[in-house]
């Protein structure tokens, strides 16, 4: 069952904290899962929120800490000590950690960790703190199963005991050899129905996917995507195993891809939340709308260059939204597709011409469907056979909007710019300007 939070559960709650319940409040969330508690828990105040997790399990706690957005999770934090924090610490996995500690700042993330008690987790930590966030080391665990290429069932039997300990998923038992070189993997299955005696080489998968350290999370998505991979293991430029990143870490990866691309296509140059400062939030804004307003100036000064067009056929001014509206949606429809395209890499797999041809095909029968239904619409409303003409000119519009969508995300991409950026106002814009000059020349040489 899905938990849902409704007013009167807030309020039960909310009087349960109020009255320091602390059996009812400890009976009512048993059972729900850590993730919907966080969502709870963002409607209370900072203090009511300490009071609720005092009562549940370290672990919980842990989790529902680390499952709050990067706002919360600053104003939650300045009510609890560097060693209070470090306790929580302790109980995650390295990655969440780190990820927290990031977003605590230098001087308040040095405290917590010389408050940590367990060394193996300072050397975990530290060792990711080191990587960027958006590429493979910054995003592994350093929590995982291994086992010797030369350990007998038993043995590793023993070892996943010991190490599963840390772990709070197992996915699969990577196996390495004396040096801590990624040789393979084996499965739980393999190892549970194996004979004793029997040794991991003889039963380990020597093929394994595996990613450097340094890959951007953008590839390790891909691959992961591309494979159905619930887990994948990171190893350093000599092979060396040096963690594990899993389908949490790839969900949050693409989580953040998705609403960049959506404020990028919406014209919003940087990641903002709607919780936001005033100037923070007309600063994300302001440059795609200059961009705007700039081009509504160009193309007003195309409208002006057919002056005269628009003296002896005033009607041409009234169609003049449907020419750069037209335009403007149909690249943004190209654009998005080759920017999905771009995204799977999969606008690679056929060559260029192939993919221009076809985008050509469907650029014409668009065009030329709009045309007609433009053509027939006008005629019918103005009985003017000329204009009726001039607006079917659309099927020019639709060809020229279809290839500018395609060929400018493509572009940019190549050039290492986020082709995302080329779906909102700019290609919006650049049409607007480009199907008004095609609308009044058609204009001018038809009439």
């Amino acid at each position: 069952m899905t938990f849902e939070l409704s007013k009167e559960f807030a309020d039960l709650l909310q009087k349960a904290v109020d009255e320091k319940d602390s059996e009812f409040i400890k009976s009512t969330l048993d059972g729900v899962n850590p993730a919907d508690i966080t969502e709870t828990l963002e409607e209370f105040s900072s203090e009511d929120s300490r009071y609720v997790l005092s009562i549940l399990a370290i672990e919980t706690r842990a989790e529902i800490i680390s499952n709050l957005d990067e706002d919360t999770l600053k104003r939650f934090l300045k009510i609890y000590s560097p060693e209070e924090i470090a306790g929580f610490i302790e109980v995650m996995d390295s990655d969440d950690a780190v990820d927290i500690l990031n977003e605590l700042g230098n001087e308040l993330a040095e405290k917590i960790i010389d408050s940590l008690s367990n060394q193996e987790k300072i050397d975990h930590i530290l060792d990711l703190m080191r990587y960027d966030e958006d590429v493979a080391g910054g995003l592994m665990a350093k929590e995982l199963i291994k086992a010797n290429v030369n350990w007998t069932i038993e043995q590793t039997i023993e070892e996943i005991r010991h190490q599963g300990e840390k772990v709070t998923q197992i996915y699969a038992v990577y196996v390495v050899d004396n040096y801590n070189t990624l040789l393979g993997k084996v499965s739980l299955r393999k190892i549970l129905l194996a004979r004793d005696g029997t040794k991991i080489k003889d039963i380990y998968d020597e093929e394994v996917i595996s990613v450097y350290t340094n890959i951007k999370d953008e590839e390790v998505v891909s691959l992961m995507k591309k494979y159905d991979l619930d887990a994948i293991p990171v190893v350093n430029l000599r092979g060396k195993l040096m963690g594990r990143i899993t389908i949490d870490d790839v969900v949050d990866v693409m989580s953040e891809q998705a609403e960049e691309e959506r404020q990028l296509m919406a014209g919003i140059s940087e990641d903002v939340e709607e919780d936001d400062n005033i100037w923070l939030l007309t600063r994300a804004r302001i440059p795609w709308l200059v961009i705007g307003l700039t081009g509504s100036f160009l193309g007003a000064e195309v409208i002006k260059q057919f002056e005269g067009q628009i003296a002896v056929v005033p009607i041409l001014a009234s169609f003049i939204p449907l020419i750069t509206a037209t335009g403007g949606n149909v690249a943004i429809q190209s654009s998005s597709m080759i920017v999905q395209s771009l995204a799977t890499k999969s606008v690679f797999q056929d060559s260029y011409l192939k993919r221009l041809s076809k985008v050509v095909a469907v650029a014409i029968l668009n065009g030329l469907l709009l045309a007609a239904l433009a053509f027939t619409l006008s005629y019918f409303l103005r009985h003017d056979l000329q204009v009726s003409v001039v607006v079917a000119a659309l099927s020019m519009v639709v060809l020229l909007a279809s290839l500018s969508g395609t060929v400018t995300p493509i572009l940019l991409d190549r050039f290492g710019i986020n082709p995302a950026a080329a779906s909102g106002p700019f290609i919006t814009t650049a049409n607007d300007l480009l199907g008004l000059a095609v609308y009044f020349l058609v204009a001018y040489y038809l009439l």
